[in-house]
């Protein structure tokens, strides 16, 4: 079963997906917002491609934990996408710090700032990813350890 994770942005959506087996995340690319039908069709492309079965979309809460507009944003975005995708299920995952953690590991890397700034959705994509399926493998190994 593979997951595709998304970190919607005002230009940009970061896509993500996960291998087979739910273990690990990769990026994919960096979707440039044009018309959400663009949008859309290109996700189907990749849903298709990767035979997604799940989307997990970072929520972008406040520090303090409140929604503001980006959050409203994603959540009109999640509605529109589950019209278009009325088969795969959505989760929201907390991307608090996600793009910073991108940004470090980029940098860390010794990415240049011009290509981080084309790879960082992307990026957080990933961390985003990569946090819900480590949940997943935890529940997992709690629920057989029951």
């Amino acid at each position: 079963m593979r997951i595709m994770a998304l970190d919607v942005g005002s230009q940009t959506i970061g896509v993500a997906v996960s291998d087979p087996f739910g273990w690990t995340a990769q990026g994919l690319e960096t979707i440039r917002h044009t018309t959400r039908e663009k949008d859309f069709s290109r996700l189907r492309e990749l849903t298709n491609q990767y035979q997604v079965e799940e989307f997990v979309l970072g929520m972008p809460y406040n520090m303090n934990g409140t929604k503001g507009v980006r959050a409203e944003r994603t959540e009109e975005f999640a509605q529109e996408l589950a019209a278009a995708f009325p088969d795969i299920p959505y989760h929201f995952w907390d991307e608090r710090l996600t793009t910073a953690m991108a940004e470090k590991e980029l940098i860390a890397a010794d990415v240049s700032r011009k290509k981080r700034k084309q790879v960082i959705d992307k990026m957080a994509a990933v961390v985003i990813l990569q946090g819900y399926l480590d949940r997943l493998s935890i529940q997992k190994r709690s629920q057989q350890n029951d």
